[in-house]
Order: structure tokens, then sequence, then C-alpha cells
């Protein structure tokens, strides 16, 4: 790896503050429930990561407030799916990973902050082990199938690593 890749951090890790001044934030109005508040005042947040070009949106919401922190959990989670980030095989699990993982089991609930981080680590050693699930299992001191199950927490990182696997000539899986 080289140095540069090295001191690549996942955008996905990076705090709230820090992501969003790689952002461009939109605020509008959504139509909807929520009465007269929801129609007349902008609550409604679009982050645009701009290095990457990824968004996300949050709109549920009557806070301005609350819908930031929605979004930026959202644009944090598709950015673990979108951005690999160079990696070299059989390197150590960072301390993030390594603190939810015991016994070979993954435990995380898919609404906690860490989550995006370990999704983008997760995606990231399946990409160096060209998606090989007992490789990448073996790096995160997980078993395969702790693997699975977190990664089916985001479907859309399930479906993935699935289209990926049959353009290698893998079987998806489940």
């Amino acid at each position: 790896m080289s140095p540069r890749d090295a001191a690549f951090v996942h955008p996905a890790c990076l705090d709230a503050e820090k992501l969003r001044q790689q952002c461009q934030t939109t605020r509008t109005r959504r139509t909807g429930p929520g009465g007269q508040h929801r129609n007349k005042v902008e609550t409604a947040i679009v982050l645009l990561h701009v290095p990457s070009g990824v968004s996300a949106e949050a709109s549920e919401r009557r806070s301005q407030a609350e819908n930031l922190a929605q979004a930026a959990f959202r644009l944090r989670v598709n950015l673990a799916l979108a951005v690999r980030r160079p990696r070299e095989r059989r390197t150590p699990a960072s301390a993030l990973w390594q603190g939810r993982v015991r016994q070979g089991r993954v435990a995380i609930n898919p609404s906690h902050d860490d989550f995006p981080a370990l999704l983008s680590e997760a995606l990231d050693v399946l990409a160096a082990h060209n998606d090989d699930l007992r490789a990448a299992a073996a790096d995160l001191a997980c078993t395969p199938t702790q693997l699975v199950r977190f990664l089916a927490l985001e479907s859309r990182a399930l479906s993935q690593l699935n289209a990926r696997r049959r353009a290698h000539g893998l079987r998806p899986l489940r």
C-alpha cells in the first residue's frame, strides 16, 4: 500500500462535522404529512458529498436539525456502499472492527453511528479479496456466516456483493 493510500480515510469514517465540510447542503420543502409547518418551512435536507458525487436526503422529521442528522447518517451509508478504499490482503482489521467482534460474531445495530464505518471496512476487505467470503472473513476475524449476516443488515450491500460475485463467476450469497 502506498503512503497516499494509507493516509486515505474513508469518508464513511469521518465524523459529522468533517463530512459536512466536504458536502453541499440544500434545504428545501417537501410535501406530505406534517401539516402547515412541513409545507411552509424548509425542513428537508439534501447533502451532496462533493468529492464523490454521492448524495442523501431526509425529510421525514419536522425539525431541520433532526433531518440533517438523518441525512448525514444516510450519506455515510451511501458512501460506504459507493467508495472503495485500497487495502492489502491480510491487513489486520481496524480497532473499531475488532471492538465489535466477539468470538467470531459481529455485534452492531444498523442504526448505530459506527455502522457505516464498519460497512465500508467490510466491503473494502471483500474487494481486496475479489469477493472471496472466506478470505475476507479471516482478515476480519469473524465467521463467513457472520460476515453475510452483517452485510444483510444493509440489503444494498448484499445485493452489490452478489452482483460482483456473479461477475467473478462465484455463486451469490443469501
